[in-house]
């Protein structure tokens, strides 16, 4: 029986174990094996998404059961804590129907952050420095990273406050939107030449980041 297609991006401090189909299930560690361990540990916590998006969890991902499909070399950005690598899969733009289950999943994703922004507390929990941002700060980074990711799609969003459901509603369609059309005619390109993301890996990077910061309320919450 086939395992869950999975990717691992190898950095020199951490390695990210990342779900192909499966948008924001990602986890770094700081080896291949504790990475998909990682990744294991949290499907429990994930799968709030997926039945947030209508779906069910297949039954290799309930076993562990995973599938490399690809060792990816990461570089400053992965050491740092985030997946930074585009797959080479993901040039391949996905069918409608695979599209319309990965933007589910990624409103999934939103809708599972704004249920940890609503139900966090307001401070969340500091480092033994004292440093971290609270639940307000991290609500508005996420918003202000969408907006940077957006520039990656040739698009220009402003950035709602995190207290405005409608602007957020309609900034999120937007990047939908515009995630729908990278996908059609591939990624941009820069006025300098660069190449923008292709809509596979910004879905994927999109819901990683949001899931990062969900869990993260959830976890520092202060009674």
């Amino acid at each position: 029986m086939a395992g869950l297609p999975v990717y691992l991006e190898v950095g020199s401090k951490k390695v990210f174990a990342c779900a192909v189909e499966w948008p924001g299930w990602a986890r770094p560690a700081r080896n291949e094996q504790e990475a998909l361990e990682a990744l294991a540990q949290y499907l429990l916590r994930y799968e709030k998404v997926v039945t947030a998006a209508g779906l069910k969890v297949p039954g290799a991902a309930r076993r562990g059961d995973f599938a490399v499909l690809a060792r990816l070399e990461g570089d400053a950005t992965t050491d740092f804590g985030a997946p930074g690598a585009v797959p080479e899969f993901d040039l391949e733009p996905p069918t409608t129907a695979k599209w319309k289950r990965q933007v589910a999943l990624l409103r999934g994703c939103w809708e599972v952050f704004d249920e940890a922004v609503a139900g966090g507390s307001t401070r969340l929990k500091k480092g033994p420095r004292g440093g971290g941002r609270d639940r307000d700060q991290v609500a508005a980074h996420v918003i202000d990273a969408e907006v940077s990711y957006a520039r990656r799609l040739g698009a220009k969003l402003s950035a709602p406050r995190p207290s405005d459901a409608a602007g957020l509603r309609a900034s999120r369609d937007e990047l939908v939107a515009r995630l729908d059309a990278t996908r059609q005619s591939g990624p941009i390109t820069g006025p300098r030449g660069g190449k923008g993301w292709p809509a596979a890996y910004a879905v994927r990077r999109l819901a990683w980041h949001v899931m990062d910061h969900a869990w993260e309320i959830e976890d520092k919450s202060e009674p």
